[in-house]
């Protein structure tokens, strides 16, 4: 693989980024100090995240990834993975999670789909982050094989009535709207079959029934849809084709998680580098010892090795190459090695990193999603295999 060289205005980007964490969410995490301490979350932190958005769209931030023809920044995925790596590097509980750069909630390309009536009411104010999105797709019986959904749109007229049910959808109870992906022809299925709405969440028959606690928050929630009615100029893209829609942004979105997994192990890897360093035991740091040691250098290498290939993978989708292959290597490799890391750092820290106050625990269980969402790393070495002709 070729030395890649970073340009210099995504290095001026990545600093500008670790400058509004420091100015703009360091001292909202200061002033809750205490409750992050001992419970590894902050009360009200959707609505910190809210205001923080709301200064990093006007900042330009939120909307880099966009093309400059709606008022993004027109960035690559390589400027994506490094400005992800940036800001999870910083360990800032209230700027991940979509508080500075887009997730699930903020603009992606499923909405350059939407016509110019949607554009103002959807896509726009989203860009602005003054509209919050959800990916409603994931069923009780849907997961990996999203094809599978079996919530229906049934057409009456020039309306559509939709019911079933969704669950697992990050952002689902605060969001403004969803993008909901229903069957609208069972016998093409995801062949034309499954169309994506654009739903406002207080349309009637249109219910949160209820927020489902992870290991980690709950940011997850469970949508039910009771014959409520949806206008055909709700329809995101053309009838039938929303499963399409709805791949445009799985590249992108598996970047953003393997580039996120680099920059929470870049920042596990120093913090448990330094506490070996200062922490002392049988009259000597516990650094000197090799079996420490041994834990912070299998950090440091595989750490390496997936940057590595996150980087070579979005420059190749940059400039044409197998997204979907380079995209599955990319998450694949760093969400599995940022939850060994993240395992590493407690077996440092002792007892001491199974505690809330060091705050390593929080990310040992925030990482272990990473190999469950945007495709399992067991889908994904199915992706990759079918890739090799397997």
């Amino acid at each position: 693989m070729p030395v890649l060289a970073i340009p210099d205005e995504y290095a001026a980007l990545t600093d500008a980024l670790r400058d509004f964490v420091d100015r703009e969410a360091r001292p909202l995490e200061e002033a809750h100090a205490q409750e992050l301490q001992e419970t590894g979350h902050i009360t009200g932190a959707v609505e910190l995240r809210r205001g923080l958005r709301k200064k990093s769209a006007a900042a330009g931030f939120y909307q880099l990834f966009m093309p400059e023809e709606v008022g993004g920044g027109g960035i690559g995925y390589l400027g994506m993975a490094l400005a992800y790596e940036a800001v999870a590097a910083t360990g800032s509980y209230l700027a991940g999670g979509g508080g500075l750069l887009p997730n699930v909630e903020g603009p992606t390309p499923v909405l350059l789909d939407c016509n110019p009536e949607q554009r103002a009411r959807y896509l726009d104010p989203t860009m602005r982050a003054e509209r919050e999105s959800a990916f409603a797709l994931t069923e009780p019986e849907a997961g990996s094989d999203a094809t599978k959904i079996k919530t229906r749109a049934v057409r009456n007229g020039d309306t559509f009535v939709v019911n079933g049910r969704k669950h697992f959808i990050t952002h689902g109870a605060y969001a403004d709207y969803v993008l909901l992906f229903a069957v609208t022809d069972p016998e093409k299925g995801a062949q034309g079959g499954i169309t994506c709405f654009l739903v406002d969440t207080d349309t009637p028959g249109f219910t949160v029934a209820r927020k489902q606690q992870t290991m980690y928050d709950d940011h997850q929630a469970e949508l039910v849809f009771e014959d409520m009615a949806v206008p055909e100029s709700q329809i995101l893209g053309r009838e039938g084709y929303g499963f399409y829609s709805a791949m445009k942004w799985i590249n992108g979105g598996r970047i953003q998680i393997a580039a996120a997994a680099v920059g929470i192990a870049d920042m596990l890897l120093a913090k448990m580098t330094e506490y070996a360093k200062q922490r002392e035991a049988f009259g000597k740091p516990i650094g000197k010892n090799q079996y420490v040691q041994g834990h912070i250098v299998d950090s440091l290498v595989e750490l390496e090795q997936a940057r590595y290939l996150t980087y070579v993978a979005a420059d190749t989708i940059d400039n044409g190459g197998d997204g979907r292959m380079w995209a599955a290597k990319a998450k694949y490799v760093a969400s599995e090695m940022v939850g060994r890391v993240a395992d590493r750092a407690i077996q440092v820290y002792g007892g001491n990193g199974y505690m809330t106050e060091m705050g390593i625990e929080r990310h040992a269980r925030m990482v272990r999603a990473m190999r469950l969402y945007e495709g399992t790393s067991e889908i994904l070495k199915t992706n990759i295999a079918k890739g090799l002709g397997l």
